[in-house]
């Protein structure tokens, strides 16, 4: 047994996730012409793990896109559980715990089975590495730990979401997928992907397959033009799937919230559809009959699915019993300039839809009218405050980030009070959440800073400025400058994501008359230390 630290004996599973984390690579993705960002290095492995007759036999569903990838593979693997058949799933990132990648029936798998089929492909790999194959990088290597786990619990059907890209993919060694979807694009990771939509089109459309038909969403004129290109190159059906007509669900909602999730709701229909009828299912009816009606396992599929940390709603459960409900943390991963604006419009209407049902639930009844009572202590209807909680990665572009989310919010009557800016509490060179974050002093906030530089300038710039402190009474919130590394007029930059939400719980503690929305964006990986901490 490795030690944790001089008190604590490390568990089997926090030495799994050591080992995993010496997978973490600092190396630059993008060089070209790298050997050891070849697809051939990964099929190398894959014949190490003797796992090339398994994949080819592998009834697979592949995704790749920039937006709604982990949306539309949650909604196809959820129809198709419903439909009966037995689901693998590997997603990416994790947001508390690396099994989240790999769902087994809509569940993330036991601890028991992933120690058992981890140490299995860890220690045939590092006996079989060389110079020229060594072990492989963190996603690669949890990618053939996918399809290890997939082939020896025979699922019926593995649902793949392509990690970055898709031609150099790890998950693009499937030679013959079933069908293939790509989700909305848009300009992300544009370091390894190309500056164009069409360079960053031509390299999701890598996961075409020769003759294996594909179904994407609408695009951009310049993305649709590449993606029917490579379809035509390789004699692949490419079909726009049109979004799901909510009527079809018979009065339900979708499990996912926004918009948005129509779009990849009608996608998943159509992956799912066009699998069921490659495979010989053809109980379930044809992808035509379902644009006027959905078998009912369809629709249970699609308002059932379950998805952490996407336009998700967290009331904080540390308040207590009075002031319960006074902040909610509203939760989106979104990290591109077009998800910043899906996910300032989510917030928008999440927001207004709460404090109208908050309005609704603080009518006095007619009954207390009658008898003229007094509406009990905390029945009063509060003012309501949004903050916006903020992290991403410096290869990203706040200049590009902040103006689409606060114009979408704005033109929905949205003004954020202040913004806060703190850093991940996860080390990208650890996995796990054993593993303790640096101290506070010794946390470098030069990019937090840098945030609030644009934010600040942006936010003096806004014309609508006048309007930025929402109701009327949100003003009141109180400053204990004490937790705060940094205070500006419009933003605070916090050493810590604990301080900043304890700023929070303090404030609302102070103002019993306001209500605190909280939307906490920018990264998952923000996202993820937010759920660990408050759920």
């Amino acid at each position: 047994m490795k030690e944790g630290n001089k008190n604590k004996i490390a568990t089997p599973y926090e030495e799994a996730l050591d080992a995993l984390s010496s997978l973490i690579t600092k190396r630059n993705r993008a060089e070209p012409g790298d050997r050891f960002y070849s697809l051939d290095l990964v099929r190398e492995y894959v014949k190490m793990l003797d796992l090339e007759e398994a994949i080819s036999k592998m009834s697979v569903i592949h995704v790749a896109g920039t937006k709604g990838k982990g949306s539309t593979c949650t909604f196809t693997e959820s129809i198709l559980r419903h439909c009966g058949f037995r689901t693998g799933l590997f997603t990416s990132p994790h947001l508390i715990d690396v099994r989240e990648r790999f769902r087994l029936n809509g569940l993330e798998i036991c601890e028991e089975k992933f120690l058992a089929y981890f140490w299995w492909c860890y220690d045939r790999l590092k006996e079989k590495a060389t110079k020229e194959a060594p072990m492989p990088f963190l996603f690669r290597f949890l990618t053939l730990l996918a399809f290890k786990i997939f082939a020896e619990e025979q699922v019926d059907v593995a649902i793949l979401e392509v990690g970055i890209g898709g031609k150099l993919d790890a998950t693009n060694v499937v030679p013959t997928p079933v069908v293939c979807g790509v989700t909305a694009l848009g300009y992300d990771h544009m370091e390894i992907l190309g500056n164009t939509l069409g360079e960053i089109a031509g390299e999701k459309a890598g996961i075409f397959k020769h003759g294996v038909p594909a179904f994407t969403v609408s695009q951009p004129e310049e993305a649709m033009r590449v993606l029917e290109q490579k379809a035509a190159m390789l004699d692949v059906p490419l079909q726009v799937a049109q979004p799901l007509d909510g009527s079809l669900l018979n009065g339900l909602k979708l499990a996912l919230e926004g918009e948005h999730q129509y779009s990849n709701a009608g996608l998943a229909v159509a992956l799912s559809s066009t699998w069921l009828q490659r495979t010989g299912h053809l109980e379930f009816g044809y992808l035509e009959q379902m644009q006027t009606s959905l078998p009912e396992q369809f629709i249970k599929g699609l308002t059932m699915a379950s998805l952490q940390g996407r336009a998700q709603r967290v009331p904080d459960r540390f308040m207590n019993i009075e002031t319960t409900g006074e902040l909610v943390f509203y939760l989106d991963g979104a990290h591109s300039p077009e998800s910043m604006e899906v996910c300032g419009k989510w917030f928008s209407l999440a927001i207004k839809e709460d404090n109208q049902q908050q309005t609704l639930d603080f009518q006095p009844s007619s009954q207390e009218l009658a008898q003229n009572h007094q509406v009990p202590y905390g029945r009063s209807r509060k003012n309501s405050a949004q903050i916006l909680l903020f992290n991403c990665m410096s290869v990203r572009d706040p200049q590009l980030l902040f103006p689409r989310l606060m114009n979408t919010c704005a033109s929905h009557g949205v003004y954020f009070k202040k913004a806060l800016f703190v850093p991940n509490i996860s080390v990208y060179h650890k996995v796990g959440s054993h593993n303790l974050p640096p101290t506070e002093s010794q946390v470098d906030l030069s990019w937090q800073f840098t945030l609030q530089r644009v934010w600040e300038n942006l936010s003096q710039g806004d014309k609508g400025g006048k309007a930025r402190n929402g109701d009327a009474g949100s003003e009141d919130i109180i400053e204990d400058t004490e937790m705060i590394a940094r205070s500006c007029e419009n933003s605070a930059v916090f050493s810590s994501l604990p301080l900043a939400i304890k700023w929070l719980r303090d404030s609302v503690q102070k103002n019993q008359s306001v209500r605190i929305q909280v939307l906490v964006t920018g990264s998952l990986h923000l996202v993820g230390d937010m759920l660990k901490l408050v759920k």
